[in-house]
């Protein structure tokens, strides 16, 4: 069967993943850490089967994930804990934002759009 008809599996867990919004490949693109040349070559997960990355997101409407291990954000320091928290949560909010956006998968990543204050 085509991966199209298989849809997008999580390489961790096995299950779908449904949405773009809950997508760690596609949050990892709107960071500008994927190419959009690699979107359709790299394994899928979900965001929350990702902890090293998911830590970082400090929404309300995000539960918290903890990493456990030597990747916890708790092992950095606070600067650099605050600046990924900020880059991540805004790049989470993008991606919640994309479905509602009607805009081409190239205006997905943060750089697109300037950075609020």
């Amino acid at each position: 069967m085509a991966r199209c008809d298989e849809g997008y599996r999580c390489e961790v867990c096995g299950r779908d993943v449904d949405a773009i919004t809950e997508s760690d490949l596609y949050l990892r693109y709107v960071l500008g850490e994927v190419p959009l040349e690699m979107l359709h070559r790299l394994p899928e997960r979900h965001i929350a089967c990702n902890p090293s990355l998911a830590q970082y997101i400090v929404d309300a409407d995000f539960p918290p994930v903890a990493h456990v291990g030597p990747f916890d954000k708790s092992c950095f320091d606070a600067d650099y804990r605050i600046a990924e928290e900020r880059r991540v949560t805004r790049g989470w909010r993008r991606l919640q934002a994309i479905p509602s956006l009607r805009i081409a998968i190239p205006e997905y990543p943060l750089s697109q759009i300037p950075e609020e204050d």
